[in-house]
């Protein structure tokens, strides 16, 4: 009777888990560990062979993490405090690397602490979406949206200039359709959807025109190249084309079926850089060995992801359907924007496919966001059964 009753709490947690999302995350991750272990054999040096072991330890490490916060309730009093502290540790930590940050690459968006090389604009974008959700649970915001688009303003420019800075405008970028998702289940009048959409298509005319310039007044130099690249897809393949016009390649010789894991050339033979191929461009790595047929499963597991996520905001209200709406866009966004880098739809920015790239950054951001998506649906479960 005692071992009974002792089982009870775990068969309780078991009914109400949303195991449809479950069984997408593990496909993704183990999708991305196949990949992983297909380029670092294809490189086949030391370091590229331990990109396999090393992803794997960082999602054994967003099991568990993932697991903690499944059990949580995500409405508590502590679990909001944290939400809102982490915010603002988010801010020191992207301010941090304007001063101690690592480069690599070129490019400064990474703190070493401890040797644990910490990338903070991953994490700062959940930060963001749980202070957002915060702010538009306040009862005075609640009724003077006005105000609370301002907050929200503030909230979402600090880290956005703060990103932007290192410099990483892509990451920043990823913060506006976030925001602007989260504000329209906000319920903002649509006078101010109208002037955000002027005001995002003004930024991008000038983005655009800023790109033409010799000496440009807000990008550098080589987000201009890129810019560039992009609008003219042949006018620099030797140089900042390149990455994007093998790519490409990569995705087209895939044909149908694919050349088979293990024998894609584009990344054996080295014309897709062997520093990309197993994060930014991952994706034309499974394109031109799985072919059409795979890229249609992988697109199909990413659409039965969102639909969870979606599921689930429409089941549950206020702070829950506010996180669930800014995670929704942040998936949503990294999937649009890399894959769009392969295929030649979007300029190359940098970031990772989700679950699927190499990188414990973003693997521990994103199996925290499903962990908080499966804590919000479980909660709901246990509301009809009380």
């Amino acid at each position: 009777m005692q071992e009974t009753s002792r089982q009870l709490p775990i068969l309780s947690v078991l009914r109400t888990l949303d195991y449809l999302q479950i069984a997408v995350m593990v496909l993704l991750l183990g999708a991305g560990l196949l990949f992983i272990h297909s380029t670092g054999v294809q490189i086949d040096t030391e370091e590229s062979r331990s990109f396999f072991s090393k992803q794997l330890i960082w999602i054994v490490t967003g099991a568990g993490v993932y697991t903690f916060i499944v059990m949580l309730d995500y409405r508590s009093p502590i679990c909001r405090m944290v939400m809102t502290g982490g915010y603002l540790v988010s801010l020191v930590l992207l301010a941090a690397v304007l001063f101690f940050g690592v480069k690599v690459f070129g490019a400064t968006r990474w703190l070493n602490i401890s040797g644990f090389r910490l990338q903070p604009s991953e994490p700062a974008k959940l930060m963001v979406i749980g202070m957002l959700a915060e702010l538009f649970t306040i009862p005075f915001l609640v009724k003077n949206k006005f105000y609370g688009i301002i907050s929200a303003g503030v909230v979402v420019g600090i880290p956005f200039l703060l990103i932007a800075i290192e410099p990483d405008l892509g990451s920043a970028l990823v913060l506006l359709p976030i925001s602007g998702a989260m504000l329209f289940a906000y319920g903002i009048k649509w006078r101010y959807v109208l002037l955000g959409i002027l005001a995002i298509t003004a930024g991008t005319a000038f983005i655009l025109i800023d790109s033409f310039r010799e000496d440009p007044i807000l990008l550098r130099n080589y987000q201009r190249d890129r810019i560039k690249v992009f609008l003219n897809p042949g006018s620099d393949r030797g140089n900042r084309g390149h990455n994007a016009f093998q790519a490409k390649l990569a995705v087209g010789a895939g044909g149908a079926t694919g050349t088979g894991i293990g024998k894609g050339t584009q990344n054996e033979l080295g014309f897709l850089p062997h520093t990309v191929s197993n994060n930014d461009f991952i994706f034309s790595v499974i394109a031109e060995e799985t072919g059409f047929w795979g890229v249609t499963v992988l697109l199909t597991l990413y659409a039965l992801l969102l639909y969870t996520i979606l599921r689930t905001a429409f089941l549950v209200s206020g702070y829950g359907r506010y996180i669930a709406c800014g995670i929704a866009t942040l998936i949503f966004c990294h999937i649009f924007i890399n894959i769009g880098m392969s295929i030649g739809i979007a300029p190359v920015t940098g970031l990772p496919l989700p679950l699927v790239s190499y990188g414990g950054s973003f693997i521990l951001t994103s199996m925290t966001t499903l962990g908080l998506m499966q804590g919000i649906y479980r909660q709901y479960k246990l509301s009809l059964s009380e």
